[in-house]
């Protein structure tokens, strides 16, 4: 009697399936003392490596719209974001608080990558694109929702370093690669070094000017003795 072969395939099968298992070898680190249960290796799901997020696209998206919204003025005599922390030179906003897309912001990085080929530097991004842009089609009615989704944008306010650069490079160099980049995204920017004065909102500290002295009410407080009465002095 000839066996099908599908019946020899099968049988095949079934004979491998009662095969014992061959144990696996574990190295194990020195120092590490054995336990029952490491007779078998098993695969690592971590790694010590930080994964490598993308700067232009939040994570975990939105779980809802986000809103319009402005960039914040700080008034409260905050000058976070305004200098150059991790590299040498930076690239700052001086004309008013805008909303930056990732176009915009990937043209950037782009553009200054371009210009410094082959040389050695590491570029910082201070800012990431995590506000949704929704749109709607032209000549809708009112009250259809915000509409569908465009693209991610960022919330630049004024006087913040966008990009920061450090390495092997010369000032001149990195001076016309930012000012390249600043020339292909919407707004004006200047050219900053580690070690500037920082800004508080559009008035850069340094040469007299200084915190206290912007905090500090312009004019003194009037007294009760100097207030007018609504109906005018009163008469005798």
């Amino acid at each position: 009697m000839v066996c099908h072969p599908f019946h020899a395939k099968d049988a095949q099968w079934r004979f491998a399936m009662l095969q014992p298992l061959t144990p696996i070898s574990v190295t194990r680190r020195p120092g590490c003392q054995s336990s029952p249960r490491s007779s078998i290796s098993a695969p690592r799901l971590f790694s010590t490596t930080s994964p490598t997020r993308n700067w232009l696209v939040p994570p975990s998206g939105e779980t809802k719209k986000s809103p319009k919204g402005r960039p914040r003025m700080r008034t409260g005599g905050s000058v976070k974001g305004t200098t150059v922390v991790w590299g040498q030179y930076g690239l700052r906003m001086v004309d008013k608080d805008r909303r930056l897309s990732a176009h915009h912001l990937r043209l950037g990085a782009e553009t200054i990558k371009n210009k410094l080929r082959g040389m050695k530097y590491r570029l910082y991004h201070r800012v990431a694109a995590q506000i949704g842009v929704y749109t709607k089609g032209h000549e809708m009615r009112m009250g259809k929702g915000k509409g569908s989704f465009d693209y991610w944008a960022a919330r630049v306010g004024v006087s913040k370093v966008i990009f920061e650069l450090s390495g092997q490079v010369h000032e001149k160099v990195v001076r016309d690669a930012f000012r390249v980049a600043g020339n292909k995204m919407p707004g004006k920017y200047e050219f900053v070094k580690y070690g500037d004065p920082p800004v508080m909102g559009v008035t850069k500290l340094g040469n007299g000017v200084t915190a206290e002295s912007l905090l500090r009410p312009r004019r003194q407080a009037p007294t009760n003795a100097d207030r007018v009465p609504p109906n005018g002095p009163p008469v005798s």
